[in-house]
């Protein structure tokens, strides 16, 4: 049934029916990784905080706020009937500091982790010391002898490039055909190389990959297969906890809480999926959005392939006007370890990106990229699907979502420049 629906290209909510829990993971990965990375990420604060200036007052901590949206909640009931019931919120990663996207925290972390490694290898720093010295000019120097490439459809490329530059290194970024020009435009006035193709996200990163393995001196940020990307973004789910505690939201058996996600290849849903997982277990439900064009992960997840199939297999196009989410293979990694933990997915038409952005705006004055927007489609769809029903009867749910929590989780768009701002809110599909 699901395979049907996604050869033709329709929107439906997929639920996942190998979801069993943290118990059901193949995949040796779990809490000790999440907080030895955010350990690392404590180690570098001082470092960030002097390099990038705009982290300063979070003392080089790079994290983005909750927020209560009920005015959106209103507006989305206004245009579309009953919505999802409880309370709604908006995850800002939108507004990041440095790259302006969730992309900010695996991106930005894999790359620090790749300096201090090679840092302690050269004798730069040692275990103890200060992270501040490696912004001055002997470290910069040292890292400049080394490159770091990535594949990206957009925000990954900004976060790694952005970071890259600034640390020392040499960047290449190898973009996508979806990649927004204006993205293409800011990594150059960084210093960064981007090397654009005429084809699709798998084809930048197998393209950018090879050219990295014959460069002795280069690293490759994979965001297909990266444990390290997979747990920066994990540890948002540590810093989430604190921020629910701060606004004394619950989340246990009698106050569940829903995440939605736009997915890409997966790494960033994922990683933050995991991480919810192993902080809230089964109180917590995490469902993917993504177009009808390129539902990577839908398609992997219910074909029970993985990475072995691509949208292209069964005729889609790709091409969606979700940048961020145009990945025809979904990565085999994130796949198999969201197996037993994802509830489900939703799969969205593109003129809602554009709708969902415009209502975001006028309720509560907060612009996001249209990618990002695809969050609240599992808001509005919430009550739309039988599916969910069942999925509610499933859990003992029913009875509870008066007290519930959404959050939708907002990826990327304090970046975007003022006029393609003004594009986003004119166009019409």
């Amino acid at each position: 049934m699901a395979m049907e629906k996604l050869k033709r290209g329709e929107e439906f909510l997929y639920l996942n029916d190998k979801e069993c829990g943290l118990t059901g993971l193949t995949v040796d990965i779990g809490m000790e990784d999440i907080k030895e990375a955010s350990a690392r990420l404590s180690r570098f604060a001082p470092f960030i905080a002097k390099v990038f200036p705009e982290t300063a007052a979070a003392a080089g901590i790079i994290e983005s706020e909750l927020m209560a949206i009920p005015e959106m909640k209103v507006a989305l009931t206004n245009a579309y009937g009953e919505v999802a019931p409880g309370t709604l919120l908006l995850k800002m990663d939108s507004h990041l500091p440095i790259a302006g996207s969730i992309k900010a925290r695996g991106g930005i972390y894999e790359v620090l982790k790749h300096a201090e490694e090679i840092a302690l290898e050269r004798g730069l720093i040692h275990p103890g010391d200060h992270y501040e010295k490696l912004a001055e000019a002997e470290a910069r120097e040292l890292f400049s002898k080394y490159k770091i490439q990535v594949g990206s459809t957009g925000n990954l490329g900004l976060s790694i490039g952005i970071a890259s530059a600034a640390v020392g290194f040499k960047v290449i970024v190898h973009m996508s055909a979806d990649a927004r020009q204006w993205k293409k435009d800011l990594l150059r006035s960084h210093g960064v190389e981007v090397i654009e193709y005429q084809d699709d996200y798998s084809k930048a990163v197998e393209e950018g990959r090879k050219l990295s393995d014959e460069d002795p001196t280069s690293y490759f940020i994979d965001d297909e297969n990266s444990k390290d990307l997979f747990m920066g973004y994990a540890v948002a789910a540590l810093r989430l906890g604190t921020q629910l505690e701060e606004q004394k939201i619950k989340v246990d058996g009698e106050h569940p809480l829903f995440v939605y996600l736009p997915c890409g290849v997966g790494g960033a849903p994922g990683g933050i999926t995991f991480g919810l997982k192993e902080i809230f277990g089964e109180h917590v439900h995490c469902f993917f959005i993504e177009p009808i064009a390129a539902p990577c992960m839908t398609l992997g997840m219910a074909s029970g392939l993985h990475n072995e199939i691509s949208v292209k297999d069964i005729g889609l196009s790709g091409q969606t006007h979700a940048d961020g989410l145009a990945v025809g293979r979904a990565s085999g990694f994130v796949g198999k370890v969201m197996e037993p933990l994802l509830a489900g997915c939703f799969t969205m038409a593109d003129g809602s990106l554009y709708d969902y952005m415009r209502l975001l705006l006028s309720s509560e004055e907060v612009f996001i990229e249209p990618s990002a927007a695809a969050s609240f489609e599992g808001v509005v769809k919430f009550c739309k699907y039988p599916e969910m029903k069942t999925y509610l009867q499933k859990h003992n749910l029913e009875d509870k979502m008066d007290n519930a929590s959404h959050i939708a989780w907002a990826t990327g768009g304090v970046l975007v420049p003022a006029e393609i701002q003004e594009e986003y809110i004119r166009t019409k599909i």
